[in-house]
């Protein structure tokens, strides 16, 4: 071997080395004979070094991977011999190999295994067990060579696509079954019963091995007395238990008869409890509770499952006895759900999660459950509370961590509500009540989980649209009783953030708690406009109350005209644009600004002030942005440090939107003429298209402009057309695709809206934008560059979305009236969409324009050549774009393309009549070579009145299509019976 190469194994090794060596092992891998030397090198214990080892093994398992089929029987044969000398060399060895060198052998074991085991080597298991015996270093690389092959063969965590390589790996342990199980299993018992005192490493490894093959094999092998005892004997030693818990679970998870299985539990369950491991109490090792408490999810769990199958086959005996079984564990459950530590308490989740599912199932609960159900609510509510460790300015891994076992609580919050609403409500109440009444000396995770209780309801006990406070009297009322407590007893004021926040985002939950008691409305808007909310020290707090202060407003804007100039005045300066050379730290970000704006338009627009009183406060809204906007733009056109450029298109683009955000509040019933309110965004837009000449920054600059020419034409409608032209040859101007892409909807939107208004404009930007994007679409690009091409798929996909918006829009006269050869131009390119690009998003879009276009211009009366055009072009399409072996019909999208494409089939069948059906039997489809029989069946299908048969037809036709040498289709035949059942079905 190349020794200088192989230095660069070492991870001290330099870079170059390093690089030497990877090169080296590629050469191996494709090298017909490099595996022997590494074989031999293994075998004969040439190398001291560990890494070289491992690279021998590396090399050794690529081999066996990816080239085995190569090698003649006496290669295979070398290989297995090489193993196992290996392997006895591990028994005199003076010290044992590295554990990654150990675990990559077994992993090489395990692929020799999977290969040879039903053919060659049958007697692998036997072979192996001959040579370690009982050794412990022998029996360590047994047990680890079985989790290898658990890995390979058995591990539900590991994807195993093929489906040959599915049906290897259950004929594998079919095999093992027959052969040999039961002397592994033996194996294992002797292993442990060696070890159990002397070597727990070795012990906990075989504990691993067994809970990963119970699945799988006979579970009378293991949940006998002998393994049981043993396994329970395990409970008692602190350096197996854990491993001993981990077995447990999984024999308890076995599939098996549900009276069994109930039998078995209650067995394990007693043994346990008189061995003292049910008081959780007095036990320090969370370690071992968090097994534990998973062990007895799983017991719990697997009677849940038993009780299921036995009411499904109607034994109600056996079900009520295992009912009592389950509700046996609901003592110890519930000392682990209200453990402080939180994994053992998540573990146990699920039992109780569907424990409860049982009890929904009841008709009637005892006084027992219901004390269960009691007992639940109260140790989910007392689980809620925060830590005092948890931060929350700055929340990392553990406070992650805890928000999604909050999550998992909230779930059974809720199915406690299922179970019982009325327990549920009170409870709450009760909570609440108690703790609001003294929150001024209530620990802050107390008063947090108090009020997240209440926010909590509001999904565990659902209304229709929110309406909590009527309907049920005795929910309302209690709803209605703790809102009312929320808002009166000054908790808003508590100082924590946590606190601050529960409380708005439950004000906000019950919003329609106002609508019954408005009185407190004032009271609530000062707190989301005081240091309490927008103005909170806290940047987290301030930005999620904007959020929340637009819902208020937007949802109780009815009842809000008697605030609607005191808010204005008080969020005037949260409204101001911060320039970036004030260097004045803002209280909110641009995207918390967005809320406040929208939140502004939502008060002046849905106030009850006459028309001229809303365009004047609207003006004052606007003003200062336009007046900041031209002077910022000014400078920005002069500046000539790029970063600084940036900071200012930035800037500028955040006037426009939120300019943009404020025409959110007008409704169609609320429109901006009603409002008087035109005159403002039509100086807005004034203001704001200059920016689209400015020569930097264009990208930022024109995205935002574009986003507002959006707005306006739903709120301004034919008073912005004048602004149109202007805004499109600036936007035209040196772009890029993506500009295209996004100005191409913005044209979509005028055509859609405004249709034959825009039609003089339309004929003029036609060819100028079908330039843009043909040059776009033609422009080299890398032949691996991804991004690129994938943005020319998009750009290719707005432009025929465009032409579906003309023709859809009757516009038609406007690409008739571009000339005759930019018309044929524009013609070919749909032909080229619908049939040689691989984009059925694409070809449907064509297929679309072609239909309409054969509609508009397919009649006798037509486009003057159009006929032709038919027959030559579109008719080919129809059948070129589904014999392409890109075209596949297992892809949804490409279902609804044939389906199109068969629409257009029809269309020019009606718009042609017998003349189609002539030019088909006749000429094309001869030309094709298509047999006279399938002619017949494919005219008949066309002519049929509903159009669902030849669209299913037509799909059949492809799907049962036969593929020539090259891969692509041919039409050759179609069941005849099919097609006639299919006439059957819709006639």
């Amino acid at each position: 071997m190349d020794e200088q190469a192989l230095l660069g194994l070492n991870p001290n090794a330099n870079a170059d080395y390093r690089e030497r060596a990877l090169a080296y092992f590629e050469q191996l891998k494709v090298s017909q004979d490099a595996w022997q030397v590494c074989a031999e090198a293994l075998a004969q214990r040439i190398y001291s070094d560990d890494h070289v080892k491992f690279f021998c093994f590396q090399v050794l398992e690529h081999q066996i991977r990816f080239k085995y089929a190569e090698l003649t029987a006496h290669q295979q044969q070398l290989i297995r011999e090489t193993l196992i000398t290996w392997l006895q060399a591990q028994m005199l060895n003076a010290q044992p190999e590295k554990t990654f060198i150990r675990n990559k052998a077994a992993q090489v074991f395990s692929l020799v295994f999977v290969t040879e085991y039903l053919t060659t080597w049958p007697k692998f298991f036997f072979d192996i067990l001959s040579v370690v015996g009982l050794n412990p270093r022998g029996v360590d690389l047994y047990l680890r060579i079985l989790m290898a092959i658990d890995t390979e063969v058995v591990d539900r965590d590991v994807i195993h696509t093929p489906e040959q390589e599915a049906r290897r790996n259950t004929l594998l342990k079919d095999t093992m079954r027959e052969q040999c199980i039961p002397n592994l299993v033996e194996s294992w018992y002797q292993i442990l019963q060696t070890y159990q005192h002397t070597n727990s490493e070795l012990t906990c490894q075989c504990l691993e091995v067994i809970g990963a093959y119970v699945s799988w094999i006979d579970l009378t092998l293991i949940a006998n007395d002998r393994f049981i005892n043993m396994l329970l004997g395990h409970m008692s030693v602190e350096v197996l238990r854990e491993e001993a818990c981990d077995c447990l679970y999984e024999i308890v998870n076995k599939g098996m008869d549900p009276i069994d299985k109930t039998k078995l539990v209650e067995s394990l369950c007693q043994v346990l409890q008189s061995a003292g491991f049910f008081s959780i109490n007095q036990e320090e090792d969370v370690d071992f509770l968090a097994r534990f408490s998973k062990l007895v999810n799983g017991m719990g769990q697997s009677l849940i499952v038993s009780w299921t199958k036995l009411v499904k086959s109607g034994d109600m005996k056996s079900a009520q006895d295992t009912l009592q079984s389950i509700e046996s564990k609901v003592p110890l459950t519930l000392q682990l759900l209200i453990h402080e530590d939180d994994d053992i308490s998540s573990n146990i989740i699920g039992f109780c999660y569907e424990y409860l599912h049982i009890l929904k199932q009841l008709v009637l609960l005892s006084d027992h459950q219901k004390a269960n159900v009691e007992a639940i609510m109260l140790a989910v509510m007392k689980k809620l509370t925060f830590d005092e460790e948890y931060n929350f300015e700055n929340e990392g891994e553990d406070e992650a961590m805890f928000v999604e076992y909050r999550k998992q609580l909230k779930l059974l919050l809720d199915r406690l509500a299922q179970v019982s609403p009325e327990l549920l409500l009170a409870s709450v109440r009760r909570v609440f009540n108690g703790t609001l009444q003294n929150w001024q000396s209530a620990p802050f995770m107390e008063v947090e989980v108090a009020i997240r209780l209440l926010y909590m309801l509001g999904e565990a006990i659902p209304a229709s649209h929110g309406a909590h406070f009527c309907g049920d009297v005795a929910k309302a009322s209690a709803l209605q009783d703790m809102m009312r407590t929320l808002v009166t007893s000054g908790v808003s004021a508590y100082n924590h953030t946590s606190v601050t926040l529960e409380f708005f985002e439950t004000v906000v939950r019950y919003e329609k708690f106002f609508t019954v008691e408005p009185i407190h409305i004032p009271n609530v808007l000062m707190a989301f406009l005081d240091h309490r909310g927008l103005r909170h020290s806290s940047p987290k707090v301030r930005s999620r109350t904007t959020y929340l202060f637009s819902r208020f407003v937007k949802s109780l804007h009815k009842h809000m005209n008697a605030f609607v100039e005191d808010i204005l005045s008080r969020i005037q300066d949260l409204l101001e644009l911060s320039p970036p050379e004030n260097g004045f730290q803002m209280l909110l970000s641009s995207d918390d600004q967005l809320f406040i704006y929208e939140t502004a338009g939502v008060l002046i627009v849905n106030s009850e002030y006459p028309a001229e009183r809303k365009s004047i406060l609207m003006r004052n809204l606007l003003n200062p942005l336009m007046e900041k906007f031209k002077i910022l733009l000014e400078k920005l056109v002069v500046e000539q440090d790029e970063e600084r450029q940036t900071v200012l298109a930035d800037c500028l683009n955040h006037a426009v939107g939120f300019a943009s955000r404020t025409s959110k509040a007008f409704s169609n019933k609320q429109t901006v003429k009603q409002c008087g309110c035109s005159g403002v965004y039509l100086d807005c837009l004034q203001s704001f298209l200059p920016s689209l000449s400015c020569p930097v920054q264009k990208e930022i600059l024109r995205g935002g402009v574009r986003t507002f020419l959006h707005r306006m034409i739903i709120c301004l409608e034919e008073e912005v057309l004048p602004f149109i032209p202007t805004a499109s040859e600036h936007m035209l101007k040196d772009c890029e695709v993506k500009d295209l892409q996004e100005f191409i909807p913005l044209i979509n939107q005028i055509t859609a809206k405004f249709k034959a208004q825009v039609s003089p404009f339309l004929q003029q930007v036609f060819m100028p934008l079908l330039h843009a994007i043909f040059e776009m679409l033609v422009r080299p690009s890398e032949e691996n560059d991804q991004s690129a091409a994938l943005d020319k798929q998009m750009l290719r996909r707005s432009y025929f979305a465009f032409l579906q918006t003309v023709t859809g829009s009757g516009m038609s006269e406007v690409i008739a009236n571009q000339g005759a050869q930019n018309v044929e131009r524009v013609l070919f390119t749909i032909i080229q969409g619908a049939v040689d690009y691989p984009d059925p998003i694409a070809q449907k879009t064509c297929f679309i324009i072609l239909s309409k276009l054969v509609e508009l211009w397919g009649g006798k009366d037509g486009l003057v050549g159009f006929a032709d055009f038919v027959y030559k072009h579109i008719v080919p399409a129809c059948f070129l774009a589904p014999m392409k072996p890109t075209f596949d019909l297992a892809d949804a999208q490409t279902v609804l393309a044939l389906s199109e494409c068969a629409v257009t089939m029809k269309t020019i069948y009606l718009k042609r009549g017998p003349e189609c059906i002539q030019y088909l039997q006749q000429e094309y489809l001869p030309s094709l070579q298509v047999a006279p029989e399938i002619i017949q069946e494919f005219c008949q299908a066309l002519q049929q009145p509903d159009a669902k048969v030849f669209k299913n037809y037509l799909k059949v036709c492809f799907v049962f299509n036969t593929t020539d040498k090259s891969g692509d289709k041919n039409i050759s035949f179609v069941w005849t019976d099919f097609f006639f059942f299919i006439l059957g079905f819709f006639s």
